[in-house]
């Protein structure tokens, strides 16, 4: 039987590809340009998975045949099963994330389906901070910053898309004088949505290396 093997991010960027598919059907007439764009998107969609076992690449490559919007919702469905949730947290283990954080606002993790989470981010907007927990090389990392929403729309640094975003800022300690250093960049202010919109992963790690001072 075959295990999860769609990272959240990787499902968003094959929906993506769906919708392009459908847009084809519904604007291309000529029946070669169809074919070259049901070509590309394949290898896009199979590009994910440097091996993917041949069940995968069945599984994968069904994406050829969608035409309309239920075609693409009936793929996905099947596509989900196979996705990897983010590891499971408890509220301890992000207490023991933050240790030097007094009563620390925590999420309402019951209602997180970790299938369609990268990474998990929580606001606390009566104290303006922010939350990021994300996974480096099987390890949790917990990235704490002030985050004030600035009520705009912007590019967000993590999913690249546009929304509602807020400057998230991190303080560390230079370690060559002891003083400290200010970095971040604008995020999305709903973290939910943010997982959604993010199509790779790339940019989320070069953001927390750019937090970690990396």
């Amino acid at each position: 039987m075959m295990k999860p093997f769609i990272r959240n991010d990787q499902f968003n960027f094959i929906k993506a590809q769906t919708k392009v598919l459908i847009n084809g059907h519904v604007n291309a007439n000529d029946p070669g340009v169809m074919k070259a764009l049901k070509a590309v998107t394949l290898e896009k969609v199979l590009s994910l998975l440097p091996a993917p076992s041949e069940e995968e690449h069945d599984l994968l490559s069904s994406i050829a045949s969608i035409k309309d919007k239920q075609d693409a919702e009936n793929y996905l469905a099947k596509l989900i099963p196979f996705v990897i949730p983010f590891r499971e947290v408890s509220d301890k283990t992000l207490l023991k994330l933050f240790p030097k954080v007094k009563k620390l606002k925590l999420p309402d993790l019951e209602n997180v389906d970790l299938r369609e989470v990268t990474y998990l981010g929580w606001n606390d907007i009566g104290q303006e901070r922010k939350y990021l927990v994300t996974e480096d090389n099987g390890k949790l990392i917990g990235m704490r910053g002030t985050f004030k929403n600035h009520s705009q729309k912007g590019v967000c640094t993590i999913c690249n898309s546009i929304g509602e975003i807020g400057m998230f800022i991190t303080e560390s300690k230079a370690a060559a004088n002891g003083t400290y250093r200010n970095r971040g960049n604008y995020i999305c202010q709903d973290s939910q949505a943010c997982n959604r919109s993010l199509q790779s992963k790339e940019k989320l790690n070069a953001f927390i290396q750019h937090l970690q001072n990396r």
